[in-house]
């Protein structure tokens, strides 16, 4: 054969018509000849004779071209498809025939094995080298997507039918092979990894589900090893991801979205299930997944904000796309770490070193990461146990959060390693004579928490403790004998170094004071060592004589150098945690010791809080030297000295209060105590508040409180809602003080805003979620009660006397409540709502739903705000409606958007803004927020945007003082006091996210379409599943324009609201120009434009643009007047200057909407020629449309020339460009309003 090219053109043809009937017929023997076909085509090609071809005469390229023809038209046998795809590489071929080649090659993959398709897809892969990349590489892409969910769904489906086609393993094994393939091609050809990425980019505008799946996103992290690929691929995945969960935020906050749009599943799932494939040696895989979590990990991880406390909330309620994106970066590191062996070291290196270099910047992520990581094989980590080793010599460097964060991670390991804690103790001591205070800190730190988690033997159980091991869930330690002797060794030494804190500054002390309870909870056995410590270390601030007052030296507590007066013994704190530990040990230990075994310490500490208790209320203010005449500036010595002083008497009243409650077993003396050291503290803190003065924040409110959550919730429940007979008499002594009842429930308010804040409370059990939820549902259910059974009104009717409402205050707590649980119990939700509900017993109602239960109570506030609504004007507590607003707010969230409870609330809110006329603005804005919230649950809100929008006007008037304009009443709500500013910016904003809506989904049909014209199936079926939603978009943006066609004409006044109103627009008509420029792109294929869009664009040419440029005018003449004014202001050069400044910003947004005016208008001139219709033939061409600065007006206003005639041309010229609108809409004014 390599005599071919001397061979005459017609022996040529006949030599390959034979082969293509061999082929055609599948009478080919080994396919071994078809090495010469390539050959034979060759020569043809360059035989320059016409040659016969069936009927008429072609010359050889023709020739060769229908043989392809025929040859990619007939029949392949299965055998020699891959030879065939071989045989084509040595081909001349031309753009054409290559794309016929690539299209005949994929319709094959579908017959062959699923063995066979690797080495085809090379040779396919090497044929496209030749141009069809992006085919080809879809081709693939989408088979294996169809081969994945047939594969799924086989999966998930009936487990009796033994039909599974392919096993998963062999299924996984072909597609790892064929990612390699690809791989190294486009390692060869980079053209082909080009095409790749836009093709994927492609499908991200429109509906990705065609494009990004877990194959298609194992292919782009194994193309990360290709370093020229590797920051554009992570970038493409970190913006889908990131888009993904954008747009699922978009359609979970909107009904309209998710009638139109199918839910779809989100790339965070195909990731996930990428990991899961992975376990089938998809190493090339793997790195690129683990670059890919820290790189979402780093990216989107909580942020440093201002004040140095980082924004966290619990997985409960990430709702932001972005904590989704850092959780998922979590994911796929925690889920490869238990799947890959080999990479978990590089994990565990990773994270540490950003828990390490980190230090300035929140980490918390990292963190719970490493917790998670440990947790889940602490033997697994012995082997990496020199990375944790390593990192506890920067213990004494990093701040005393990432330090308890750290430590309480590796606590599981600890427990297994012994080489990991002995390296950890050693670092510890050391940190313990730092130099650095915040070293120090940490080595108590560190000692707290392994006194918490290494039990002595014979320690009271868990169970015994009521409490759950926190973080230590691993029960790897098998505790011999042997073993919790060597602990008991092991604590008592650390109890040593711990006692040497009491030396050191206030700040350790404070450490020490706050663990201790924790401690001796979990580890009874060390109860007598903490007990004897806490003991000697009271003694010295004590005095032992019953008759001196005060009963403690204060003066001892403060430290003065020079000019420093600092806190050397917090005495309060020490106090409060003698008294916790005392009861705990009462009410736990004691019990379950015999007669003669009680300790001496235990007798003393009683008798000392008694005696100190005794000789507090004796005390005068004078004693402390703390009377009114006393100094409390910041600014001297004295007066910093008062203040400690002050602060720590005010500390002890309130621990001592707590003790005297838990042991008074409702004593009438006991309670009388409390009252006294109740007046104590409050004499202190209205004497520290009135020296504070008004214009700082109140000293007394910035302290946190010392009592714990449990004695709140104890306190308020007696105070509230015990009706014991017994209990009576004693319990009206605290009833009869209503300060004590108002600072109870303020302390409860203090405690939910702590929750809230930093996710924990301070005091006992504070850090313990299970006790915190525990509390919180017992202090809600007295609240709630307290509320609805003492209303504010009836409260208010009998005392006349300063401070807070109670009720007011139970309200206000009920609001924080509700907010705190939805942000860190979410899943709790539930048992909360059961545990509120009093009359619920066992057996009844187990399975009512969450909507249910929140219902009742919703309806239990709408009763209260309709009273507060019906209630006499002056008696209208706007604070009060407000809160109870909120407070719908936050339980209508609850509520299932399909529930009737839901449709209920949606029409009472309705009906309570249509019908209530109230001139509170806060009110009215809280009102229709919630209005609006609830609304886009159920469907659009834009019927309500253009019916709020007419009231707007109808209060307001119109620009043009001669047009009357006829009130519409829809809404009560607005009226002349609430229409502008507050509603105004309200219904501006919702349209605004209206508009947002309808910009997402012209995107995405956007997107549909470029991608559907790649794939060269642009046939007019193509477009009919997206008529539904065109014609939705059009009715939206109809609406709209009707709603803004009424606020255009309302005389708003100046400033944001005419802003926001300019911008909107502007933002309209480039929404308008997107639909035009997407009819632009489909109008061939579909035959024209739907009549509604030819009716949105007369709309838009009558209703909108025309009274546009009238507003402008309005704007300009307004502004031009106030610069007059400025001007006449003899001599205030500065201002004029203001006022000129300020009209300069105001008309910023006028030359934008007029260019987006021009940029539609632009647009539709196309569409009108492409689709053969004169859209224009609305659009008047407005008679002002020359926005040049005229340099002789402003000199002429700001030298103050009374140029008369001058500024009569000016005011004609302005009348001019006013007519014209103004005529129209009044004829406008009419049709609309009848």
């Amino acid at each position: 054969m390599l005599e071919a090219h001397n061979f005459p053109g017609s022996l040529l043809l006949e030599l390959a018509k034979e082969f293509i009937g061999a082929i055609k017929e599948g009478s080919l023997t080994n396919g071994k000849s078809l090495e010469l076909l390539p050959i034979i085509l060759t020569a043809l090609v360059a035989n320059k004779e016409n040659l016969d071809y069936e009927k008429g005469e072609l010359s050889g390229e023709e020739c060769k071209k229908q043989l392809i023809n025929t040859l990619c038209s007939s029949r392949w046998d299965q055998q020699y498809v891959i030879q065939l795809t071989s045989m084509f590489k040595d081909v001349p071929l031309t753009a054409e025939e290559v794309e016929f080649v690539v299209e005949k090659v994929l319709r094959m993959f579908s017959k062959l094995n699923l063995q066979e398709i690797p080495p085809l897809v090379y040779q396919l892969l090497v044929l496209s080298s030749k141009g069809n990349r992006r085919r080809a590489l879809e081709g693939i892409i989408t088979f294996f997507n169809e081969l994945d969910k047939h594969h799924n769904e086989e999966q998930s489906g009936d487990e009796l039918l033994d039909l599974v086609t392919v096993p998963s393993g062999e299924l996984r094994h072909v597609e790892g092979t064929i990612i390699l393939h690809i791989v190294f091609a486009i390692k060869l050809d980079c053209e082909l990894g080009r095409e790749l990425l836009k093709h994927l980019k492609a499908g991200q505008q429109g509906d990705f589900s065609n494009n990004i799946c877990p194959f298609s996103i194992a292919l782009l992290l194994s193309v990360t090893r290709i370093q020229r690929f590797e920051e554009q691929v992570f970038d493409l995945l970190k913006a889908s991801v990131v888009k993904s969960f954008k747009d699922l935020q978009l359609l979970q906050g909107s009904k309209f979205l998710q009638n139109l749009v199918p839910h779809r599943s989100c790339v965070s799932t195909m990731i996930l299930e990428v990991v899961k494939n992975s376990v089938h040696s998809w190493d090339h895989v793997t790195q690129g997944l683990v670059e890919l979590g820290f790189i979402l990990m780093d990216s989107y991880g909580p942020k440093k904000i201002l004040d140095g406390k980082t924004i966290e909330t619990s997985s409960g309620l990430s709702k932001i796309p972005n904590q989704h994106a850092c959780k998922l970066g979590a994911n796929i590191l925690l889920e490869t770490f238990k799947i890959h062996e080999v990479i978990r070291q590089e994990i565990l290196e990773q994270v540490l070193n950003r828990v390490v270099t980190r230090a300035s910047s929140p980490i918390s992520h990292f963190l719970d990461l490493l917790s998670n990581i440990i947790m889940y094989a602490p033997l697994v980590l012995q082997s990496c146990s020199s990375k944790i080793t390593e990192t506890f010599d920067y213990l004494s460097f990093l701040p005393l959060q990432t330090v308890q964060g750290l430590l309480k991670a590796v606590q599981p390991l600890l427990k297994v390693s012994m080489s990991v804690r002995d390296s950890l103790i050693l670092v510890l001591r050391k940190a313990m004579f730092a130099s650095q205070l915040g070293a120090r800190k940490s080595a108590v730190a560190g000692f707290l928490l392994l006194l918490k988690n290494f039990k002595v033997l014979g320690s009271l159980s868990s169970s015994q403790c009521s409490q759950p091991l926190g973080v230590s869930q691993v029960h790897v330690d098998v505790h011999s004998h042997y073993s919790s002797v060597a602990n008991e060794t092991f604590c008592l030494e650390i109890m040593d170094s711990l006692r040497r804190c009491l030396g050191q500054q206030a700040d350790v002390r404070l450490m020490l004071y706050e663990g201790f309870y924790d401690v001796l909870r979990r580890n009874s056995q060390l109860a007598n060592s903490i007990m004897q410590t806490l003991l000697s270390q009271l003694k010295q601030f004590y005095e032992p004589e019953p008759d001196v007052l005060p009963p403690l030296k204060l003066e001892a507590c403060i430290l003065t150098q020079g000019d420093q007066i600092s806190l050397q013994e917090p005495l309060d704190h020490l106090l409060c945690c003698v008294q916790h530990c005392l009861v705990w040990y009462k009410g736990r230990v004691m019990p379950l010791q015999q007669e003669e075994e009680e300790e001496e310490f235990y007798q003393d500490l009683e008798d000392m809080l008694e005696s100190i208790t005794r000789r507090m209320i004796k005390s005068e203010l004078e004693d402390f030297e703390l009377d009114k005449s006393a100094d409390f500036s910041q600014s001297t010595g004295v007066g910093i000295k008062n203040n400690i002083c002050a602060s720590l008497v005010m500390g002890i009243c309130e621990v001592l209060i707590e003790y005297n409650f838990s042991i008074s077993n409702f004593s009438k003396n006991k309670f009388e105590e409390i009252l006294n050291l109740f007046m104590c503290y409050k004499k202190l803190s209205d004497i520290l508040n009135e020296k504070a003065g008004k214009g700082k924040t109140k000293m007394a409110n910035k302290m946190d409180s010392f009592w714990s959550m449990k004695f709140v919730s104890d306190l308020l429940t007696a105070l509230f809602r015990d009706s014991t007979q017994s209990h009576e008499e004693s319990l009206s002594v605290l009833r009869s003080s209503n300060e004590f009842m108002r600072h109870a429930v303020s302390v409860a308010l203090q405690k939910v805003q702590q929750l809230k804040e930093t996710g924990h409370v301070s005091g006992p059990d504070g850090q313990n979620p299970e006790k915190v939820f525990q509390n919180l549902c017992d202090i809600t259910r007295v609240l709630l009660w307290r509320y609805t059974s003492i209303p504010t009104s009836v409260e208010d009717l009998g005392k006349k006397e300063r401070g807070k409402n109670i009720s007011l205050l139970c309200l206000e707590g009920l609001q924080k409540i509700f907010s705190a649980v939805q942000q860190f119990y979410q899943p709790k939700i539930h048992h909360f709502l059961r545990a509120l509900d009093v009359t619920d017993s066992e057996g009844e109602e187990v399975d009512s739903s969450v909507s249910h239960r929140a219902a009742v109570w919703i309806r239990q506030f709408q009763r209260s705000l309709l009273n507060l609504l019906s209630s006499q004007e002056e008696d209208f507590n706007s604070k009060e409606a407000l809160l109870l607003v909120t407070v719908l707010s936050n339980l209508s969230r609850l509520l299932e958007p399909s529930s009737p409870q839901f449709v209920q609330m949606l029409s009472w809110t309705s009906k309570i803004c249509k019908e209530n006329n109230q001139e509170d603005a806060s009110f009215c804005k809280g009102l229709l927020n919630l209005l609006f919230s609830l609304h886009v649950l159920y469907k659009s809100p834009v019927i309500l945007l253009r019916d709020l929008s007419q009231d707007i006007h109808g209060h307001l008037g119109d620009i043009d003082q001669d047009v009357e304009v006829e009130k519409t009443d829809h809404f009560a709500l607005v009226n002349l006091r609430t229409a502008a500013p507050t509603v105004c910016l309200l219904v501006l904003s919702q349209a605004e996210k209206v508009l947002e809506e309808v910009d997402w989904l012209i995107t995405k049909l956007k997107g549909q379409v470029s991608q559907e014209i790649v794939s060269d199936e642009a046939s007019s079926q193509a477009t009919i599943p997206n008529q539904p939603i065109e014609k939705a978009i059009i009715i939206q943006l109809g609406t709209l324009l009707t709603f803004f066609h009424e606020l255009v004409q309302t005389a708003l006044p100046s400033g944001s609201c005419v802003d926001v109103l300019l911008k909107d627009l502007c933002k309209m008509y480039t929404i308008l120009t997107a639909l035009v420029r997407y009819y632009l792109q489909v109008c061939q294929s579909s035959g024209g434009i739907p009549k509604n869009m030819e009716k949105l664009v007369k709309l838009s040419g009558s209703h909108l643009t025309p009274l546009c440029y009238s507003f402008i005018s309005y704007i300009q003449n307004k502004k031009s007047q106030s610069l007059k004014c400025a001007g006449e202001k003899k001599g205030k050069a500065a201002a004029v200057a203001t006022a000129v400044a300020r009209v300069l910003r105001e008309t910023k947004p006028i030359p934008n909407l007029i260019f987006a005016i021009e940029q539609y208008e632009k647009f539709l001139i196309h569409l009108s020629k492409k689709s053969k219709v004169n859209l224009m033939q609305h659009m008047k061409l407005s008679t002002s449309r020359d926005f040049k600065i005229k340099g002789n007006i402003l000199d002429m206003v700001l030298r103050e020339d009374e140029d008369d005639d001058h500024e009569e041309g000016t005011a004609s010229e302005h009348e001019g460009q006013n007519k014209e609108p103004a005529k129209k809409k009044r004829k406008k004014e009419m049709k609309c309003l009848s």
